[in-house]
């Protein structure tokens, strides 16, 4: 048995030690909790009232819901989650049915339930929605893992093997008179590595240096030889932009996900917004309308139990069906050829486990951000392709894993991670268009050994050159909590973290900054986004955000979130909150540096790092962050603002 075999049975053997520690945290979370208490963690609502509900996209109903109680508290209800829809009325026999999150909000969410009419216990009250454990991506995962180790003589066993640098990669010779124009040298570069291979490419991109701009031009040219093309990306936010950029270039692209998962600008990409602009269309929503009216008919029926009534309730929903059943049709036929004549198909790693993707097999898959994606999980699309070229930056986000014992084992060790080691695969981006050089020279040292370099456009540029107004004209500050008495605070229900004197103090400085910036004489509105690792502190954020008045600003943008939500996305001024303030110099999952190499590095002209360097600056990344802050006379003391504890 090869080494790769053993290694990846391994592999099998930590995801289930991880599946049943995510298990674990869902039923200590949901399942041992009871309903008030599951309230309080946020994956309850209850009661909840129904405010409307329609036969929507692939005969889903359509349901928008609001809770009555308990209302402005946190919760974890977010676009895409699977959740159950129960009814509690008969406590003997709890009656529920499951959905995916079209859309939550503070109080409202819409929901898209699995079922094509809402069941009658829906009409008699005492109804709420759980956050449900999804085991699909688990199971998608175990499968492909077991045709990996299964593999004997075939493409999947060659590209194993390649993988753990047991055999070597291959490549046709690179072709250096290719030039796109729009792209820069290391971009261009990168692009002739990916056609030149045969097996397996790696685009490193670091932060701001144009990642997903490469691998769209590399699709591009890929397409002139090749009928179609799969990509894949861990996150449907990913996928998303990737979708969108391929648009503009105008390639021919579809969208495969559940409705809920796809922003509503791509709903036209997907198999049901391009179904709506077939011609045939008009012909499967007059189907859908009649079986509509049969099913409205029907509901009539829903308080009478009579014979009679019975009998045209049962008359009424058969004729619905055949309507239904007919329009299926006619989308099936509809679908084959959409997948049939795309350039493209985009979607997450369990989604081309599709249906209608189940027997395709392409020539080549681009996977990015594959640094956030466990490498079981991308195993799942690559088995439909003889090669692979994985982009992302595996000196920032890695993959979510909850199991300690898994992580330390090699869990979180990626595809990207693997491939990476083989100096032949990788291909590094250098030039960044994002920030700051000196915004960019921290991570640059740390990370990827000075490599990088700032485009003209983006090297010296701050908030205001006016040199009398400090505020504006470094791109740096670290202030130093340290003696504030800033006391971190822990929730004792979901262990997270708190500060809020770091948080009244961002605010302060954030104030100070928008009336030096409005006063100055710039006319151009900044974009401000303000982060903190630790969600309980990003709850305490966002009501300070609440009670920020903003209106009188030069600011167009003001978001709030934790380093994941910021992934990919960059603004002009970002303040970072780390929130650690203890005597044992304790810092969590701070530690986590990959984590930190993506929030320093979303800022393009200032950025503002709040923390308490006594307890933090032990660590050897933050010590070195805190040096360079010093060198560079970046350093301030929060005393200097006149802050008082």
């Amino acid at each position: 048995m090869s080494k790769s075999i053993e290694r990846i049975k391994r592999l099998k053997e930590l995801l289930l030690i991880e599946r049943e520690e995510d298990y674990a945290q869902y039923k200590e979370q949901f399942l041992r909790a009871g309903i008030e208490q599951r309230k309080k963690n946020g994956v309850t609502w209850f009661p909840i009232q129904i405010l409307s509900d329609e036969l929507g996209y692939a005969d889903f109903v359509h349901l928008e819901v609001e809770r009555t109680n308990s209302l402005d508290t946190p919760h974890q209800f977010s676009t895409g989650k699977n959740v159950t829809l129960f009814s509690n009325k008969n406590p003997d026999d709890i009656q529920e049915i499951s959905g995916t999150i079209k859309q939550s909000g503070r109080n409202k969410m819409k929901i898209i339930l699995h079922t094509d009419e809402l069941p009658d216990w829906c009409y008699e009250g005492r109804l709420g929605v759980n956050i449900q454990f999804d085991d699909n991506s688990y199971i998608e995962m175990q499968k492909a893992l077991d045709e990996v180790i299964g593999a004997r003589n075939n493409r999947v066993a060659e590209l194993r093997e390649i993988i753990d640098g047991i055999a070597a990669p291959t490549f046709e010779k690179i072709d250096d008179t290719l030039v796109i124009p729009q792209l820069n040298f290391s971009q261009n570069r990168a692009v002739r590595h990916i056609l030149a291979s045969n097996d397996i490419a790696v685009v490193h991109g670091p932060p701001g240096t144009g990642k997903t701009t490469t691998i769209v031009q590399a699709i591009r040219l890929v397409l002139q030889t090749e009928k179609q093309v799969l990509v894949c990306a861990p996150t449907n936010t990913a996928v998303d932009l990737l979708t969108e950029k391929l648009m503009e270039q105008g390639v021919n692209v579809l969208r495969v996900g559940h409705p809920a998962r796809v922003s509503e600008e791509l709903q036209k990409t997907t198999i049901d917004g391009q179904i709506q602009s077939h011609a045939n269309y008009k012909d499967i929503r007059s189907l859908r309308k009649t079986a509509e009216e049969y099913f409205k008919m029907a509901s009539k029926f829903k308080r009478v139990f009579g014979k009679e009534d019975a009998k045209q309730r049962a008359l009424y929903y058969t004729e619905a069906r055949n309507c239904i059943k007919e329009s299926r049709l006619l989308e099936d036929y509809i679908v084959d050829s959409l997948f049939d004549q795309t350039q493209v198909i985009c979607c997450t790693p369990v989604t081309s486990t599709n249906r209608a993707l189940a027997k395709k097999k392409f020539d080549t898959l681009f996977f990015d951000e594959a640094s956030q994606a466990l490498e079981a999980i991308s195993w799942i699309p690559l088995l439909k392709c003889n090669r692979v070229i994985l982009s992302g930056d595996h000196f920032q986000l890695p993959p979510v894993v909850k199991s300690i014992k898994a992580k330390q084992e090699g869990l979180d060790k990626t595809m990207l991670d693997r491939c990476i080691e083989h100096d032949e695969i990788s291909s590094l981006l250098t030039h960044q268009y994002r920030m700051h050089h000196q915004i960019m020279a921290f991570s640059n040292a740390y990370f990827y050994n000075n490599k990088l370099e700032a485009d003209a456009t983006v090297k010296d540029s701050v908030l205001s050159r006016n040199e009398d107004i400090e505020i504006l004209n470094i791109p740096i500050e670290l202030i130093d909590t340290a003696g504030c008495s800033f006391d971190e605070l822990q929730n004792p229900e979901t262990l997270s973290m708190s500060n809020k004197g770091e948080a009244d103090l961002l605010f302060k400085h954030l104030e100070l900054l928008l009336q030096q910036y409005t006063n100055s004489g710039e006319t151009n509105r900044i974009s401000i986004g303000v982060i903190s690792p630790y969600k309980e502190q990003i709850e305490l954020l966002k009501e300070k955000q609440l009670e920020f008045d903003h209106s009188s600003y030069l600011v167009n943008e003001l978001a709030v979130k934790t380093i994941d939500g910021f992934q990919g996305e960059e603004r002009d001024v970002i303040y970072i909150s780390l929130v650690r303030s203890n005597p044992d110099s304790e810092i969590g999952f701070l530690s986590d540096i990959r984590r930190m190499n993506v929030a320093l590095t979303r800022a393009k002209k200032k950025l503002v790092v709040i923390m308490d360097t006594a307890t933090i600056g032990n660590h050897p990344f933050y010590k070195a962050f805190i040096e360079y802050c010093e060198k560079n006379n970046f350093y301030k003391s929060a005393w200097e603002y006149n802050y008082e504890t």
